[in-house]
């Protein structure tokens, strides 16, 4: 561990002030917000017998490494303006073109592929989930990891499918954000209101009968309300899309029910509710 250390100390040090820069700017881009010393120190211990504070007068004392003057510290790295607005997308296409042109946002620039939607466009139903994850973000297709996969099954036995044909047996699935948190993270506030005007104008092209939010986050932003997930799931909502009043039904996401598998039984309730809805929305 100590040579690994030297090394990796060594490495730094003969860095030049552009490597050091882009060092810092990935750094700010991955979440590091602060600097931590090479050996802990225990704050309670230190605090109750002041023990830190001979290192504390030496660490004043040592004169301060100066920078080199091109290095700026790394500021949060702002979401960039689009060239194209989401109501200048006439197709699901150019919104995809759009969005994988975004290569200064800093979630494109960390992820793999952008993820947008899979299924019928022309399916009845619409589900929309947080963001991707890892097999996600290497496939370029949304749920299509362990979590999709139940997904897949749930579906099945309300006789839907993401591949099926007839628009009244399909579906399209999407997510409020379209690439990858580093490390699988909850996405961020400012990443979720940057994606979320993209997903509205998609739901509008793409006029669904009927739309389901996977967890927390989907409901939430598409209903307005602050509830968990747990309150809310297994009601309905209507969600306004130009105008245009569409069901909402909100239930538990497929990641969550394969860490809590007692929690089936309520997302079956809530798909059963959704496959009654279509037989009634069906009938003439």
């Amino acid at each position: 561990m100590a040579a690994d250390r030297d090394q990796t100390m060594a490495e730094t040090d003969n860095m030049d002030a552009r490597q050091a820069a882009a060092a810092l700017q990935w750094l700010a881009e991955m979440g590091a917000d602060e600097a931590v010393l090479e050996a802990p120190v225990n704050r309670f211990s230190a605090s109750a017998t002041g023990a830190d504070a001979p290192a504390a007068q030496e660490r004043r004392a040592a004169p301060a490494r100066p920078a080199p003057a091109e290095i700026r510290p790394a500021a949060p790295h702002p979401s960039p303006a689009p060239s194209v607005q989401p109501a200048q997308c006439a197709s699901l296409e150019e919104i995809y073109r759009a969005l994988d042109g975004m290569k200064d946002f800093p979630l494109r620039r960390t992820a793999t592929h952008t993820v947008y939607t899979a299924g019928n466009p022309k399916a009845r139903v619409m589900l929309i989930g947080e963001a991707p994850g890892r097999d996600e973000d290497l496939q370029g297709k949304p749920f299509v990891g362990r979590s999709g996969q139940l997904l897949d099954r749930m579906l099945a036995a309300i006789g839907l499918s993401r591949e099926a044909e007839e628009p009244d047996k399909a579906v399209i699935i999407s997510n409020v954000v379209f690439w990858r948190p580093p490390g699988n993270r909850k996405p961020s506030e400012a990443e979720v209101v940057f994606c979320l005007p993209w997903l509205e104008r998609t739901i509008e092209l793409i006029a669904p009968e009927v739309i389901v939010c996977l967890g927390a986050t989907p409901t939430q932003r598409l209903t307005g309300r602050a509830q968990g997930v747990l309150k809310l799931r297994g009601n309905w909502f209507s969600y306004n899309s130009g105008g245009r009043a569409i069901p909402l039904l909100a239930t538990l996401h497929p990641a969550y029910l394969l860490r809590q598998p007692v929690q089936k039984r309520l997302a079956w309730r809530d798909f059963l509710s959704l496959k009654t809805r279509l037989e009634e929305r069906a009938r003439p």
